[in-house]
């Protein structure tokens, strides 16, 4: 027989089905990412309407069947609703939420990734902070999470950690001066490297904590992007829209 659950998560994305039903893919924090159907969420006295929203952040009580789930009620803490006012940061944040549902998966530990996710989206409403740091850091630890970062401490052909000052993409790492073999090879500053070495380092609820300069930030930019290229094959359509609005 079924029962009622209650999981903490965000919601990371919505699809109708049917006349009144919605399909919501939620990470949540007991079972990583689940899927689960949201009955006359889409009339317009539900109770689920606001809450079946992408951003979506609470408490959700489900009744679990053998196969499936089934939303019943919501407590929301959070609608992030000041992202839909800014066109640009709604299309960070559901780029986020994409790399989450990207990586997610059901029955997981998926805690820590749950929080980044919370905590990047409290910095993309911060005014404080530049939004393409936001979404370097948040690309770089996601990363790390999921066990797929790049060794920014040591060099990938000797292990010494002293003069690390190119980044190589398909050597997933930093290489020193001795070892260094071609010329695509990217030369990384002290400032950019100590700034990726930080972000991997300290906890979560202390990344969005700080400035760079321009060329730590180009530096990062480069990086990440030339990583993602060569081992990430998802397409994102939210950073695609990204562009388009950024020019």
């Amino acid at each position: 027989m079924g029962q009622n659950i209650v999981l903490t998560g965000m919601i990371l994305n919505v699809m109708p089905i049917g006349e009144y039903d919605r399909r919501i893919t939620i990470l949540t924090k007991e079972r990583g990412k689940i899927t689960a159907f949201a009955r006359g969420a889409r009339r317009p006295t539900s109770q689920l309407l606001a809450a079946t929203s992408p951003f979506s952040f609470g408490e959700f009580e489900f009744f679990e069947g053998r196969s499936t789930y089934n939303l019943m009620r919501a407590s929301i803490q959070n609608y992030f609703r000041d992202l839909s006012l800014e066109p640009a940061a709604a299309c960070y944040g559901f780029y986020f939420l994409e790399i989450a549902d990207y990586y997610a998966q059901e029955n997981n530990d998926e805690k820590e990734l749950l929080k980044l996710l919370y905590q990047t989206m409290r910095a993309l409403e911060s005014s404080a902070l530049d939004n393409r740091l936001v979404q370097r850091i948040f690309e770089l630890k996601a990363l790390q999470i999921e066990g797929e970062v790049p060794n920014f401490f040591s060099c990938q052909s000797c292990g010494k950690k002293e003069n690390l000052i190119y980044f190589s993409a398909k050597r997933q790492g930093m290489v020193c001066s001795a070892c260094r073999q071609k010329a695509e090879e990217l030369p990384v500053g002290e400032s950019a490297l100590y700034t990726m070495q930080y972000i991997l380092s300290v906890e979560i609820g202390k990344l969005y904590t700080f400035a760079v300069s321009e060329e730590v930030l180009h530096t990062l930019e480069m990086l990440l992007s030339r990583y993602f290229s060569i081992y990430i094959s998802h397409k994102f359509k939210s950073l695609d829209i990204l562009k388009t609005i950024q020019g």
